[in-house]
């Protein structure tokens, strides 16, 4: 079995998460740049974050969700375009 086709949690968990985020920026464009410009992402987004996690923990079990920073990773990276903000 070719170990690049494992069925790795982990990396499964940083996709999904980097998915889910992505989703929010693709579909709210103009939320995003007004959060970036007057730096209030977390209150704009406060309810599409709270969705999005739910449906993160659903996925991939409350233990991983728990233990690792791949969302708050995702929110930083991906909505506040590389700031350190959640």
């Amino acid at each position: 079995i070719n170990p690049f086709l494992k069925n790795d949690p982990s990396a499964k968990a940083k996709r999904l998460a980097r998915a889910l985020v992505s989703d929010m920026v693709s579909y709210l464009p103009a939320k995003r740049e007004e959060g970036l410009r007057d730096g209030t992402l977390k209150q704009l987004f406060r309810e599409e974050i709270k969705k999005s996690y739910e449906e993160y923990v659903d996925q991939v079990g409350a233990t991983m969700a728990e233990s690792t920073a791949y969302f708050q990773d995702a929110l930083n990276d991906i909505l506040a375009g590389g700031k350190t903000i959640f």
